[in-house]
């Protein structure tokens, strides 16, 4: 399967599981992980950024992103699983 198999290069966004999830959802948190984890960056850039990551889980759920891969990073691991809770 390749990525156009999933989303066409004319579509945006699709239904996966019930929950519409827009190209890119998966780069941006991998993006927004990086920044939440940087601890040089502000305050204000890691609290946006944990704001993404919690907005996003939803439809990374929906992907079944989190049955097939495991989250190394300790403290992203259990901020993933608290939103879950």
């Amino acid at each position: 399967m390749r990525a156009e198999d999933v989303l066409p290069d004319e579509q945006n966004e699709g239904q996966f599981n019930g929950i519409s999830v827009r190209k890119g959802t998966v780069g941006a948190f991998l993006g927004n992980t990086r920044r939440w984890l940087d601890e040089s960056g502000s305050s204000v850039e890691r609290s946006t950024a944990e704001r993404d990551i919690l907005d996003a889980l939803p439809a990374l759920h929906a992907l079944g992103l989190f049955d097939i891969l495991q989250v190394r990073d300790t403290r992203l691991r259990e901020l993933v699983a608290k939103a879950g809770a």
